[in-house]
């Protein structure tokens, strides 16, 4: 299974980017994968931004992103949104999706990763 993250960007403060990531090779089995994203800022650790769970459709976010961020899949195309509005400097990080697993911050797999820049 591979997963291909796309979407990210230069943007300005208050700006908005929509994220995609999409699921390749053994996939018949993505509706019943628990989803997410990640990002990693600049000299940080890599941190919990959104998850969603495969079965109920039930969304979580970091307190952070609340109110600004919106997690979403389709899964008759194997792909994973994160819609992000609002965007703030502090967003800057490279974002990486994940797929299969418990959920949270655990998956089975994981995408390369896309750089958001958010300008001030």
């Amino acid at each position: 299974v591979q997963l291909q993250a796309s979407g990210g960007g230069l943007v300005q403060t208050g700006g908005s980017l929509r994220l995609s990531c999409a699921a390749s090779g053994r996939t018949f089995d993505f509706s019943s994968w628990n989803v997410g994203w990640l990002r990693q800022a600049p000299g940080k650790e890599r941190d919990f931004v959104a998850a969603m769970h495969w079965r109920t459709g039930t969304t979580y976010y970091t307190d952070s992103v609340k109110g600004r961020f919106t997690i979403s899949r389709d899964n008759a195309k194997n792909t994973v949104y994160l819609q992000m509005n609002s965007l703030k400097p502090e967003d800057t990080a490279v974002y990486y999706c994940g797929a299969g697993g418990i959920g949270g911050t655990t998956y089975d797999y994981w995408g390369q990763g896309t750089l958001v820049t958010v300008s001030s």
